[in-house]
Order: structure tokens, then sequence, then C-alpha cells
């Protein structure tokens, strides 16, 4: 008994105190390997009495489990520093320039969405956000869409499946088709003044060149007092020229209707012909170019106000919004919405733009 706790101490220590994995490998061997000192001990047993065997057996095999645990205790610690070890040796500085090209790019989409960030944070405005998954109630109610309106039916909007609390089946809940839904959860939660844009994904049951079920939408809000149709007209001019990076860009305001503005605008923007193609600018001559629509607009309707907690009488605005990813198509000469989304690497490294080039206002906010 003396000598097996005399080899016990012996391995533990030698354990504790190898240096490396190759130094506990040795160790190991000479403990546990074909000639280790506990594998003799364990192969005398057979040669023991029974009464003898009784006595060392439980001794030698908890010997064994001893050191057996102290190695793979020693060996995950060794392990686990020379992993730090490493890290740290590989440490990469980022603020250091880059000396490599970049295979990498940035997604069309990525760079119009900011692009629109640098506009209109020159203007005064915050960028907010919402959850994609939204409620009935945000999504239309809110926004003064009757039940009967036909952007609610199946066809146009993915509604979620699955069982609902009484709440829920109040409020159904649906992939949001628009950005608005981020409009009245700012209002709802903030007091005015409110200058916010809304960039993000919508979701709608459509799909052909220029429409996917999946796309990006950005849209603004301003609630304030004493707004009005100039303020809109002013605001949309400014946003255009600067992301089309042109001075000579004409608008156009066309009544129409939106449940959720009074009165309500289709905006166009002028084009001229070039070698056959559309450019943005000019006064949209019959002749030589036309209009385009970009966008949908006009004054925040009083009953979303008021469906926010707001009083109309005190507080006005106006609400524009259009899709990004046309945007990107009209700004930098797409054809197909669809390729937006087939993550062709070579799509990308075609229209793709370097992580390098931040947009902003005195650079220029497209593409170098």
């Amino acid at each position: 008994m003396t000598e097996t706790d005399d080899l016990k101490t012996h391995l533990l220590t030698a354990i504790e105190a190898a240096a490396g994995l190759d130094a506990l490998e040795t160790v190991r061997v000479e403990a546990l390997g074909k000639q280790g000192r506990v594998t003799a001990l364990l192969k005398s047993l057979g040669s023991l009495t029974p009464e003898e065997r009784q006595v060392q057996g439980p001794a030698i095999h908890g010997l064994r489990e001893a050191v057996t645990t102290a190695i793979a205790t020693r060996k995950a610690a060794l392990e686990s520093a020379a992993l730090e070890a490493k890290l740290a040796a590989e440490r990469v500085d980022m603020t250091l320039p880059v000396d490599v090209p970049l295979a990498g790019t940035i997604h069309p989409v990525s760079q119009v969405m900011d692009e629109l960030a640098e506009i209109f944070a020159d203007l005064g405005f915050a960028v907010a956000t919402g959850p994609e998954l939204e409620t009935d109630w945000h999504n239309f109610t809110a926004l003064n869409i009757p039940e009967s309106h036909p952007a609610r039916a199946m066809h146009d909007t993915f509604y979620l499946a699955g069982e609902h609390t009484p709440e829920d089946r109040e409020r159904p809940r649906l992939l949001r088709t628009h950005t608005s839904p981020v409009q009245i959860r700012t209002m709802l939660s903030q007091k005015p003044p409110i200058r916010i844009i809304a960039p993000g994904r919508t979701y709608r049951s459509d799909s052909d060149a220029t429409h996917t079920p999946m796309f990006h939408q950005v849209e603004g809000l301003v609630i304030d007092k004493g707004i009005t149709m100039g303020h809109l007209k002013w605001t949309l001019e400014t946003f255009l020229k600067a992301f089309f990076e042109r001075d000579d860009i004409v608008l156009r305001l066309r009544p129409s209707y939106f449940p959720f503005t009074e009165p309500s605008a289709e905006v166009d923007v002028g084009y001229t012909l070039q070698k056959g193609k559309r450019v943005i600018g000019g006064g949209g001559d019959v002749e030589n170019g036309g209009w385009m629509e970009v966008l949908g607009s006009g004054m925040v309707h009083p009953k979303v106000i008021a469906a926010c907690g707001l009083d109309p009488e005190e507080w006005q605005g106006f609400a524009f919004g259009c899709g990004i990813d046309r945007l990107a198509m009209l700004k930098y000469g797409m054809d197909d919405l669809r390729a937006f989304f087939d993550g062709d690497i070579r799509w990308l490294k075609h229209y793709g733009f370097s992580a390098l080039d931040v947009p902003t206002l005195s650079g220029g906010v497209g593409a170098a």
C-alpha cells in the first residue's frame, strides 16, 4: 500500500509539473503505457491471492483513475493555454491600412441604404427601425387602411399561420408589407417633433422582373406644427438631387390616393434619353425624354395622427416612401430586380461597391 501511495504522489506531481503536451505524454507513457508502472501493477493482480487482491485491487484501480483524471485535466489546461497564446500571436491590428486587394464588395442595396442615411442625416432625420413580423393593427388598421382594402387579401400579404392567443386573433400577425408600421411605432413611443426615415425589408406575394416576394423600402416621416406640402416637395427635391448627384432634377407631383395620407401625390422625376437609355435629369421633355414615377407621398392623414394618440389639430406632417431596390436600379442601370437576390458572385463583382468607398455628401454618395 505504501508503494502504491508513493507512486501516486510521484505521478501526480510529475503531471502537474509537465510544462507542455510532450512532457505530459512522457508521463502518461511512464504510467499507463504498455510497459507503464501502473499497467505493471494491474497485471500483477492476477498473481495475487484472493485476500491480497481484495486489499490491493481497489488501491491500484484507484491509482489508475486518479492518474487518468489528472492527465486529462492537465492536458485541457495546456491546450487552452496554447490556444490563447496562438490567438494573442495572431492578433490583427485593424487600425493598420489595408495592403492587399479586398475580395468582398458592398451589395447595391446596402450601398443605397448608406447613401440614404447620409443624405437624410444632413437634413436632420434619424434612422428608425421596427420588427419585420408585425400585427395587423400596426400594418393596416392604424394606417387607416379599411378592412375591405385589397392589400389585406391573402394573395397580397403573408399572414402567419398557427395558434394565437385571444389578443392575437384580434390582431393577426403577418410579415410587414411596408415600413409604415415603423412610423406608427415611432409616433406611439416618441413625442413630436419627429423626423425619421425607416429603411428595411418588406414582404408581398409578388414576383417578376420588377417585383420580388422580399424587397427593401425606405419611408420618411415628419410630424411637427405648421407642416405643409411645400415642405414635402422641398425635402423630396433636395433628397433626389443629392441621391442622383444632379442639380437638374425636376419633379412632378400627381394627385393620387393612399389611405394613410390626405392629400396624396405620386412623385415623378424627369428623365432624358441618351443613346436610347433613360438618364435621370432634365425637364421631362416628351420628345427627348419623359417622366418616371419614383415614389409616393402625401400629408399624414388626421386619422393616422389620432390613432397614435396625437391631436391632428395641433400636429401635422408628411410622409413618403419608395423602393430601395428600385432606386438602385435607376441610379446604377440595373434592369432585373430578381438578380439582386440570386447570390451570383459575378453579378455582385460587376455591380458591387468597394468597402472603403464610404458614401459622404462631401465626397459624393455614389460609387467612385
